[in-house]
């Protein structure tokens, strides 16, 4: 199969969450680890950073690699979801895994991953870990897919593990409260390993100093013990958090192992995250004049910092394309888009994508007025064909809209 056979036959052979949502979501490790051996134990060979939480984990995975890189290390980046490809999910120094070493390791497993009902995640997952460790990097970030105790990244024992948030986010997966889900993001702290810790709450910080002391797993609080951050090219508010995150990261990456990041690699890495990573999607400008703003901010902790940042701005008039997927909490979210806007409302083109009707009718319970599009690109086209050269243009709702964007 070419590059492209083999991509489809990953996508719609086997579960996937991307496209098919709750019903690719499995409950246990048990796969994963006979992957990995019969891979051979890839993941045994790789020292890695784990990254989960609820929001930023992503950002906070490409600003760690970017701030490594300008370290003059070597280093793997596994992400997932991805924008417009797949190879966007593995990386090493900021450049994606080769078409042909995906289409080869599919060949070559494809029998076992049939034999053993591989899940889409799962096979991404081995992959990653197989090139990685073929290409002997010194150190790969691994973000966390889904949870954390039983995501099938949770088969590694890094040197650091960081958990940026807890938000109320696929509760059917992972309880519905947020001491629930600070359980099971809290699943990745591993025996003796240092953990960092982004935003907390009362309730989710008891259970990560709870789960940390299990496992005599040294604990630090980013938010209390940085005080000010560096600069970076990702512009979203919701950055500052990301930022101490990634600074107490580095302090510990500094004391407690064998790398060594200085002041200069650490600002540097913040401000060429874009340029060192190519991560796209995060308050990410696609135009001037009128001003173009999309991001990937798709729940209630996400959007509320995203709308709040809209709010600085200054515009003659605001429209906003919009579109979600069928599992999203609408009465969670729509009440923090403002009135005071236009909307386009849209479809992504995704299984998963709600329609047009239910989502214009859910908005107008709370006001939020707008026409129905057939697609993402039209619902955009009409709204830069409608906005003046002091409006504002936000679009997001959903990876999966700014995945249909022109990007570059």
């Amino acid at each position: 199969m070419n590059y492209q056979e083999t991509t489809n036959w990953m996508f719609n052979q086997l579960p996937m969450y991307q496209l098919q949502g709750a019903s690719a979501y499995k409950e246990d490790l048990t796969n994963i680890r006979l992957l990995a051996e019969h891979l051979g134990h890839p993941e045994r060979d790789l020292k890695c950073i784990h990254v989960a939480g609820t929001n930023g984990k992503g950002s906070t995975s490409h600003m760690l690699a970017s701030v490594l890189q300008e370290s003059g290390y070597k280093v793997g980046l596994y992400t997932s979801p991805h924008l417009k490809d797949f190879r966007e999910r593995i990386k090493i120094n900021g450049i994606e895994i080769s078409e042909d070493f995906v289409c080869e390791f599919v060949a070559k497993h494809k029998e076992f991953f049939e034999a053993n009902d591989m899940s889409f995640f799962e096979m991404s997952v081995g992959l990653a870990f197989d090139y990685f460790a073929s290409e002997k990097t010194d150190i790969a970030i691994i973000e966390v897919g889904l949870g954390g105790r039983l995501d099938a990244t949770n088969i590694i024992t890094p040197i650091v593990s960081v958990i940026t948030n807890i938000d109320l986010d696929h509760t059917q997966f992972l309880g519905n409260t947020t001491t629930a889900i600070a359980g099971e993001k809290a699943g990745i702290i591993k025996p003796d390993v240092p953990v960092v810790i982004g935003e907390y709450t009362e309730e989710t910080e008891a259970v990560f100093l709870a789960k940390a002391k299990e496992n005599n797993a040294p604990i630090y609080f980013a938010a209390d013990l940085i005080s000010g951050v560096f600069p970076s090219d990702l512009l979203g508010d919701y950055q500052f958090q990301n930022k101490k995150t990634v600074q107490q990261v580095v302090v510990v990456l500094n004391s407690k192992t064998d790398f060594k990041v200085s002041i200069d690699h650490l600002k540097n890495g913040l401000l060429n995250t874009v340029k060192n990573t190519g991560l796209q999607g995060r308050w990410q400008q696609l135009g001037q004049n009128p001003k173009i703003i999309c991001d990937t901010a798709h729940n209630q902790h996400g959007l509320t910092v995203v709308m709040n940042q809209i709010k600085k701005e200054t515009f003659d008039k605001l429209h906003i394309v919009l579109g979600v997927v069928n599992d999203k909490d609408l009465d969670a979210i729509l009440p923090l888009f403002p009135k005071k806007a236009q909307y386009y409302f849209c479809r992504p083109d995704s299984s998963r994508g709600l329609s047009t009707e239910i989502l214009q009718k859910a908005a107008k319970k709370y006001d939020l007025q707008g026409e129905q599009y057939d697609s993402v690109g039209a619902a955009f086209l009409e709204a830069k064909k409608n906005a003046g050269p002091n409006d504002f243009i936000y679009v997001g709702g959903s990876t999966f809209v700014v995945a249909e964007l022109p990007l570059n």
